[in-house]
This record gives structure tokens, sequence and C-alpha cells, in this order.
């Protein structure tokens, strides 16, 4: 369930930091030398079937399952708008979750088992995503700097796990400078999976949105962010130059580096409306250390 008072400011699903499933508690031993007992975030195996074939198991932290498995699915081409799902069933007790469509695709069969692990570098692409941008054009959807300061500000100060737990990648979903949608989990091919999987299950119009995420701005985050239909991708963290370059290429425009008054777009620049009045936005204090890092 989505926290009630974020809710009350305009989210759809926000995030749920005091879920005790979501976190362990465990105790250790500080910088000073002192026990001390803190809540750290579960992982645990999901295994995803389309139809009667084993897909992937994904390290998750348990929570919107359907979510996640509809829209690993859809992101790695393996089900269209086309196709129509006619159920998923989730088995708690077994971890798993099965997506059925009305006809069998030809996924099942041309695909072996694979598995996903919670490692950011090692998120599974098949052969399919980058077919799927073939021909796609995103639209050319204006942003305002003023939204993107707005939508910042909102969503590193709503209560969540990236906060209070750590070790684990945000990805939202957003319409002008309102945050809709907030999922989190250990690997950010999962959050953003789980907002596509909203998107999918909720008929939701992605021409007019914007994705915001807390993880790097990869080929695979590109490519994922594209084929969902959403021409807007920002981020906290940098880039990687494939990820620039299929951004150029489906004319998504693409914000990295977002910390306090800075940002860089590297693709859709004239996309851009330059309406912030920057005295007004806070600077965020460096960390020492990090010089550079992005």
């Amino acid at each position: 369930m989505a926290n009630g008072d974020n809710l009350d400011h305009g989210w759809l699903l926000a995030p749920d930091p005091d879920r005790e499933d979501l976190t362990r508690a465990v105790t250790g031993t500080d910088h000073t030398g002192r026990v001390t007992d803190i809540r750290v975030v579960e992982e645990r195996p999901l295994t995803i079937y389309l139809n009667a074939r084993e897909i992937v198991t994904a390290m998750t932290i348990g929570d919107y399952p359907e979510y996640l498995a509809l829209g690993f699915l859809r992101n790695q081409g393996m089900i269209s708008a086309e196709d129509v799902v006619t159920g998923i069933d989730y088995d708690e007790e077994i971890a798993t979750v099965v997506v059925r469509t009305a006809v069998v695709t030809d996924h099942e069969e041309k695909l072996a088992r694979k598995t996903r692990t919670s490692g950011c570098a090692v998120g599974t692409v098949f052969g399919d995503m980058m077919e799927g941008l073939e021909g796609l054009t995103l639209p050319a959807t204006q942003v305002r700097t003023s939204d993107l300061y707005a939508l910042a500000k909102k969503i590193n100060t709503v209560p969540s796990l990236y906060l209070s737990a750590g070790a684990i990648h945000g990805t939202v979903l957003c319409q002008g400078d309102r945050p809709l949608v907030y999922m989190e989990d250990v690997g950010r091919h999962n959050a953003v999976d789980k907002v596509s999987g909203w998107m999918a299950m909720n008929d939701a119009t992605p021409a007019d949105k914007v994705l915001y995420t807390t993880g790097r701005l990869t080929s695979e985050m590109v490519i994922k962010t594209a084929l969902m239909g959403i021409p807007v991708l920002v981020s906290r963290s940098g880039f990687t130059a494939w990820g620039v370059e299929i951004a150029q290429q489906v004319g998504l425009t693409l914000i990295g580096r977002m910390r306090g008054q800075r940002f860089v777009c590297l693709s859709g620049a004239e996309r851009l409306i330059w309406d912030a009045d920057l005295a007004s936005v806070p600077e965020e204090p460096k960390k020492s250390g990090r010089k550079g890092a992005a």
C-alpha cells in the first residue's frame, strides 16, 4: 500500500518505507566500535513465467510482483501492446508470477532460461529490445526547467527506502511538476519495469510523461524508457555514451547529473523551456571526496 500522507499530496502510488517486510533489522558495529542496529533492504528471488515458459529469475525487494513481471516482459519486447494479457497470477509461497496471454507468443520457444541479478552492471538485455527501436521516434514534448526542479525537490524529500535504508534505486513516473508513481527496488531495471507494468495495467498515456531515476543513464535504461513511449528521462546520476547515442537516435530528451541548480542535457536541449528562477532553487552541498562524481 502507498503511504496515505503522500497520496494526500497528489501521488498515485508512493513509497512505503515503514512496510516491515521490505527491510530487516541487522546488528553491526559502527566506526566508533559501538554496537548499532540498522535496517537493511530485503532481497528475494522472483521467477517470471510467460505462459508455460520460465523466462527469468529476478532479485527484488518483493513488492508489486505483478507490475514487475508485466513490465519486464513488455520492456524486453516479449509482450507487445497488441498482445492480450488474460491473467497475471502471483504465488507468494513459491515466489512465482505467471503472465498469461490469449495467444502463445514466439518468445517462449526461442528464449532459454536466464537469471538476472541485482547487480547494476548485469541487467539482461535481449535482442528484441533493440529491434523495437527500429523506426521509433518519440513525441517532441517540451519540458519546463521549473518543472524539473520542482520534481527533483518533491522526489528527493519524500519518505522512501532510498533515503531511509539506501542500497536501492528509485524510478518515478511524473507529469508536469507532479510525481505520480514512485517504484523502488535493488536493481534500477526492476524499478523501471514496475513503472512500466503499472502503466500497462492502468492504461496510462506516455506521451506527456517524464521518467525520473536515481540510477545511471545507461543504454538499457534509455531503451526501456523509449519502448515505454516516454519522451523525457531524468537522473541524478550520469550517462553512458551508448545511452546518449540511442537517446539522440529516437528523440528522447535525456537529462542527467541533476543536483541542486545543476543538470546536463545531452539530448533534446531544444525542447527545454528555460523558465526557472535559479535564485529560488537551493544548491545541493557537495560531498567531500567525490569531486566531479556523478
